[in-house]
């Protein structure tokens, strides 16, 4: 029998009569919409080459309100288990102390919007918390694999796209990496290539360990056709976050191979990440991408000449004289130095979300004849400035404060740990799979940054990582269980009372005489 609220119906009380496997299904659906909405809302400003980035935000929006509506589901349900509350509540502070740092921002409008074109104000983080949340809150092991296939399913996605950037020059922002080099550096639907090389690292973990544990031959083969295309996308994204997650790809791959017992055949499915690699390679050796002689890295000029001054007029013309651009090395020292620097003078409450270049700025003027209503107009205007670090923990203390960057810490950690002791499951592809996921984002967290490419993706699998399957019946279920079986003792005792008073009394031996 269904439970109800006073009068009203049923349908109307959904949320009271949600069953476990029904709150799965709908909560992959909500993870499924973070790893495509992103992507699929990109579209618009790559195919129009409007650099209307803004709209970008809008394919987390729906995403993230979803996942909120499922996370306050599984906490009102109970599906929130108190063994996966410790990285809950952190992630929970730093919302709050989001808050607190916007209070204490130079614009709380960017604070919580986030700035144009990156998206990434006080409210993504809650989107994030939600997605995180829905993740940690599945129960199903068919939810878990509609996740991997997702991510994998979206890197193919945003590979096929990035290809066609490669191959052809177009619909991309990344042709020239400065004036005179064109590179065809492929961004995907990732709005950079930095960002497109964090997203595919997380797509090829997946497909390479699905290659090597899933139990269907059909999924191990587009496993590994997955994996093809995404390695060979990767590299031209001609980047150290590339190279770096292909190489924990492949390395997690083979370990998994040893950990799992499976057969030592399964290690040819590395070559699909190698031989791709090596082919994109050779193609740019050849001089057949571009202009370029050679390969080599290009981080310096994507993540400061073209994404943050010539894409968005998020930052300044990169100053020559103090950076070299070629040097990857000397780029990242540059960044975390001068961040270091921004941190020791705002330790609480940061900067503000997503306003990292606000206290770089020396000359609150624009260009002769440029309107300086708008702020990119003075942004660019400052030589050497810019807005993102690429070392997410440092960007979260520069921006948010220190107590936000602890908290990301123990919410990374205790994910991991959690992940950890799932992975151990027996009989299961989805346990190492996440925590080979949560583990990888973790670390490219150290020279990558957050954004709304790559986050929406982590965080839910970084969630669902959490998840303990092979447990006993949560609470909630069984006091679910329990009225409904006292809901049918009732119903079968209001029958038995129905069916004695229609059974008409016997006639008395007087009466009928």
């Amino acid at each position: 029998m269904a439970k109800q609220l006073f009068n009203s119906s049923e349908k109307s009380n959904f949320i009271l009569n949600l069953t476990e496997e029904k709150f799965s299904k709908m909560a992959a659906r909500g993870l499924l919409a973070a790893c495509f909405m992103t992507s699929l809302f990109t579209i618009v400003p790559e195919c129009t080459d409007s650099g209307f980035y803004t709209i970008v935000s809008g394919g987390l929006v729906i995403a993230g309100v979803y996942c909120m509506i499922m996370a306050l589901i599984a906490l009102i349900k109970g599906y929130v288990e108190k063994r996966v509350l410790f990285p809950v509540i952190s992630f929970g502070v730093m919302v709050v102390w989001g808050i607190v740092s916007l209070i204490n921002s130079y614009d709380t409008m960017v604070s919580l919007y986030g700035f144009s074109g990156r998206g990434e104000g006080l409210l993504a983080i809650l989107f994030y918390c939600c997605i995180f949340i829905t993740g940690i809150s599945i129960r199903r092991e068919k939810a878990l694999f509609t996740l991997i296939t997702g991510i994998i399913g979206a890197g193919v996605l945003n590979s096929v796209w990035g290809l066609i950037q490669v191959f052809t020059g177009k619909l991309s922002n990344y042709k020239y990496i400065a004036l005179e080099i064109e590179a065809r550096a492929a961004s995907g639907l990732s709005q950079s290539p930095l960002f497109l090389a964090m997203f595919l690292s997380l797509s090829l973990t997946a497909a390479l360990l699905g290659a090597v544990l899933f139990e269907s031959k059909k999924k191990r083969t587009l496993s590994v056709v997955s994996a093809c295309l995404i390695s060979l996308t990767m590299v031209f994204t001609y980047s150290l976050i590339g190279w770096c997650g292909l190489g924990f790809a492949v390395l997690a791959a083979a370990v998994t191979v040893f950990a799992s017992k499976a057969p030592k055949s399964r290690l040819s499915v590395l070559l699909a990440a190698a031989v791709p690699a090596a082919l994109g390679v050779v193609l740019v050796q050849a001089g057949l991408i571009g202009n370029i002689g050679g390969y080599r890295l290009y981080d310096g000029r994507i993540l400061w000449w073209a994404d943050s001054y010539y894409r968005l007029s998020s930052s300044g013309e990169p100053d020559t004289s103090v950076v070299d651009l070629d040097d990857t090395y000397d780029v990242y020292y540059t960044l975390n130095s001068k961040t270091m620097n921004i941190i020791s003078n705002f330790p609480l409450t940061g900067t503000g979300p997503e306003q990292l270049v606000y206290p770089q700025i020396y000359n609150d003027s624009a260009a002769q004849g440029v309107d300086t209503d708008d702020l990119r107009n003075i942004i660019i205007n400052n030589r050497g400035t810019f807005d993102k670090t690429y070392n997410e923990y440092l960007y979260s203390a520069a921006t948010k404060g220190i107590p936000s960057a602890i908290a990301l810490g123990l919410v990374l950690l205790s994910a991991l740990i959690l992940g950890y002791r799932n992975m151990k499951r027996k009989n299961s592809a989805t346990g190492p799979i996440l925590f080979a996921l949560t583990l990888c984002g973790t670390l490219l967290f150290l020279i990558g940054c957050s954004n709304t490419a790559f986050s929406p993706v982590f965080w839910a699998a970084a969630g669902a990582g959490c998840v303990e399957l092979n447990r006993k019946e949560p609470k909630a279920e069984k006091k679910e269980v329990k009225t409904v079986k006292k809901d049918a003792k009732t119903e079968k005792k209001e029958v038995k009372t129905e069916k004695k008073e229609v059974k008409p009394k016997k006639k008395s031996k007087k009466s009928k005489k």
